[in-house]
């Protein structure tokens, strides 16, 4: 069984380019790792592929940091970002 983490939530989405800003909130979060967004019309699950600070690629980010993530669908501001852990 999956537990899952909360890492941090969506703070704008990029409709252009299709990538949602998130803000880590606890812990940290890496390429590779299985994250899964929830908010009031969103709920999917996705690997990281790549992350962006500031327009620099980054194989991680901490808590504090805002990441540009591509994601497969449309996020919202607020929705929550779960870490999945095995």
């Amino acid at each position: 069984m999956s537990e899952q983490v909360e890492v941090g939530v969506v703070t704008h989405y990029f409709n252009h380019i299709e990538v949602g800003a998130i803000k880590i909130t606890n812990g940290e979060l890496a390429v590779g790792d299985t994250i899964h967004v929830k908010g009031h019309s969103d709920d999917f699950t996705m690997t990281v592929e790549s992350m962006q600070v500031e327009h620099d690629t980054v194989e991680k980010a901490s808590e504090g940091e805002t990441v540009g993530i591509k994601v497969p669908s449309r996020v919202h501001e607020h929705d929550v970002v779960y870490k999945v852990v095995e």
